[in-house]
């Protein structure tokens, strides 16, 4: 497994450039889903509004679901990487190989769960007649790759967990172009293939899927081996880590939903600048989020190695490169903003938009921080700190949100992304405080 003390090595010598270069592939390989979606979103609007609104509701309730297994992928990162870090191979291989059962295993349970449900779930999304048809269709194509997902997701877990950043890129690339060539193939119809409309958009999803898990599953054996050996141990720690994780998402989510909900019910124009904003910000979370995953395995390998020095160090330039990919992010929202109005916002939602457009510009250097120390945390496996951090962040963007709803607010965007900016300041400042000076029980207290 050259790759993590090679990126170990190079890390040590040149820490910019090493998180820099390992970063890069991290980022593609989270924008080439979202492409996706945009090109299945456009092949779909040309059958017209109800199967465009049953893929609305399909990968909305889809993506929430495989969501929730995404522990896999952030516990075993962690554990590989600590394994590694300490040079205890046969520990890489038995957690990489019980990830991928665990995914394979929790992918199969929920196909086997979810497909029967599939018109009852269409109908609970508030999808009637045609579109919860085409729903009810797209959910149970779509669970057929449930397997394979969540499978993938434990694998790029592993890889990164081995500083393989290349090899997820390649794969999530190669998957999505190859969902974008079945989608036209199999949503109009060609040759001997039939036009399946909203059903084919998901048969292309699950069976490019399929071809991505296979192809992966092959290189995490390459790279880290096989070993079947069942530890107890090893599957407590995992599933603790997805409890830990399950709460922290379930929080975050309460959160956010609730801002949509306080937007939309302060008016139509609110709602429309809120989703808009919404969207964006979404879209620069990717930009952080690289810095974090890569931080992860850094944190997490040095920590197998218990050399403090160079997990300090990681834990500064993954911050540091954070916070001015946050500025950096800042300045372009504001220079930006005419031509997202125009682009996205009807003219009439333009001065809610452009006021809570500025809050959440301004936002991004303390988000940033608040993406790069969970990270951080995330590679010293520090997972029940993390989730008491969301949950009092989140519970205080909640109170505050439902206040300013009570107070009847006048300018309910600058009001609600204030709050947003309530939420990611107590998750950076508590992330921070638990890496300088340390408070609490934590892995960094005590050290230089």
């Amino acid at each position: 497994m050259p790759d993590s003390r090679a990126a170990a090595l190079d890390f040590m010598r040149a820490p910019h450039k090493t998180l820099f270069t390992l970063s890069v592939p991290v980022l593609f390989s989270l924008i080439a889903e979202p492409v996706t979606g945009l090109v299945d979103t456009a092949f779909v609007a040309r059958l017209g509004a109800e199967p465009l609104a049953a893929l609305g509701v399909g990968t909305m309730l889809l993506s929430a679901v495989f969501w929730i297994f995404n522990f896999l992928g952030v516990g075993t990162q962690t554990e590989v990487a600590q394994a590694l870090g300490r040079d205890d191979r046969p520990g890489a291989a038995r957690m990489g190989t019980l990830a991928l059962g665990l995914g394979g295993a929790c992918g199969l349970g929920l196909a086997l769960v979810a497909i029967p449900l599939a018109p009852w779930l269409a109908k609970a999304m508030g999808g009637q007649g045609d579109v919860a048809l085409f729903s009810e269709q797209y959910i149970r194509y779509r669970l057929l790759g449930g397997p394979a997902v969540i499978l993938t997701m434990a694998a790029f877990g592993v890889l990164r967990g081995a500083q393989d950043m290349r090899t997820p890129m390649w794969v999530a690339c190669g998957v999505n172009l190859l969902n974008i060539g079945l989608d036209w193939l199999l949503i109009f119809g060609a040759g001997p293939f039939p036009a399946m409309g909203v059903a084919g958009a998901a048969l292309a999803s699950s069976l490019s899927q399929w071809a991505g898990a296979v192809a992966v599953a092959v290189q995490v054996v390459r790279k880290t081996g096989f070993d079947t050996t069942l530890r107890f141990r090893d599957c407590r720690r995992l599933l603790a880590i997805g409890w830990d994780m399950f709460l922290r998402t379930g929080m975050a989510t309460l959160f956010l939903l609730m801002c949509t909900r306080a937007a939309t019910r302060a008016g139509a124009a609110t709602g429309a600048a809120h989703q808009a904003i919404r969207q964006v910000f979404v879209f620069t979370v990717l930009f952080l989020d690289c810095f974090a995953i890569t931080g992860q395995s850094l944190v997490g390998y040095f920590v197998g190695k218990r050399d403090m020095e160079q997990v300090f160090k990681a834990a500064r330039t993954v911050c540091l490169w954070s916070f001015g990919t946050g500025v950096m992010l800042c300045l372009c929202m504001l220079l930006g903003q005419n031509a997202v109005a125009v682009a996205l916002v009807p003219e009439e939602a333009w001065p809610l938009f452009f006021s809570g457009w500025t809050v959440a510009a301004v936002l991004q250097p303390i988000n940033s921080l608040s993406f790069a120390t969970d990270g951080i945390h995330w590679g010293t496996g520090d997972f029940t700190f993390l989730r008491n951090v969301m949950i009092l962040a989140a519970s205080a963007g909640m109170i505050g949100v439902w206040a300013g709803e009570w107070m009847k607010m006048a300018n309910p965007m600058i009001w609600i992304w204030a709050m947003t900016g309530v939420w990611c300041t107590v998750r950076a400042v508590f992330g921070m405080a638990r890496i300088w000076p340390g408070i609490g029980k934590s892995p960094f207290r005590g050290e230089k």
